[in-house]
């Protein structure tokens, strides 16, 4: 079986990358004998869809199950439609979690644990609670309805 994981590191003892779309790197792990390779995530500059640009680079690659910290909406959509399972909520070493794994330790989901767009800065996990709104005081202003003019 293959499992992609979101990496910082290009071998099997680098930490888990928090980010699925806009990862440094995937490593994809054969668990059947522990061969792996390493991917640069060429998404990881997008201005938007990195999320589903990334699940499509790991289906591609044979992954049956992506491991990650947080997935938005879009990316666990995608890898749902291509039959990957996703697990999200990890941490720690690739080796240590690909033993976890093994172990049955690590459960799937099907749905995200992220908001889209998570992963540009500036927005927290879904199940987090913030103490102010998503991207309150990062610069975002306030968008003009249909109509609506803006004074100076």
């Amino acid at each position: 079986m293959k499992i992609a994981i979101s990496s910082m590191g290009r071998d099997l003892d680098a930490q888990i990358e928090p980010r699925f779309g806009r990862c440094a790197y995937f490593v994809v792990v054969d668990t059947d004998d522990m061969s792996f390779e390493a991917f640069d995530n060429e998404n990881i500059a997008l201005g938007g869809g990195a999320g589903i640009q990334a699940a499509q680079f790991v289906a591609s690659k044979g992954a049956n199950v992506v491991i990650t910290g947080n997935c938005g909406p879009n990316a666990v959509r995608t890898l749902s439609a291509a039959g990957v399972e996703v697990i999200v909520g990890q941490k720690g070493t690739i080796r240590e979690t690909i033993d976890n794994y093994k172990k049955g330790n690590l459960k799937s989901t099907i749905g995200p644990n992220v908001s889209d767009h998570y992963g540009m800065g500036g927005d927290t996990p879904m199940d987090a609670s913030p103490a102010q709104p998503p991207g309150f005081g990062k610069g975002m202003g306030r968008k003009a309805f249909k109509g609506e003019r803006f004074s100076t």
